[in-house]
């Protein structure tokens, strides 16, 4: 499996508030962040992979909505999960 405990505590620790904090916006967001990365590659090399297409979309939906709460919430928080990740609206 490509999502390991460790490595759920790992994004966990170095975005959330600690290893454990697995309800917080921002680990939340890096954990979408990194399945859609996988997704991704793994869509490059099967294009006819339609029910992998779909849960990536999905799962751009669900880190677009948590992105739009935390911008409204704290946009500062926001501003620095942004620059982290790398992503661009």
């Amino acid at each position: 499996m490509y999502l390991t405990a460790e490595k759920k505590q790992e994004i966990f620790g170095k975005y959330g508030k600690s290893n454990t904090d697995t309800g917080s916006s921002e680990g939340q967001i890096a954990l979408f962040s990194y399945r859609i990365n996988h997704l991704t590659e793994h869509l490059k090399s099967n294009k006819k992979d339609h029910s992998t297409e779909r849960s990536l979309v999905m799962l751009v939906g669900k880190r677009r909505r948590l992105l739009d709460y935390l911008k409204a919430k704290d946009i500062e928080r926001y501003r620095h999960i942004i620059k982290e990740l790398g992503i661009r609206k």
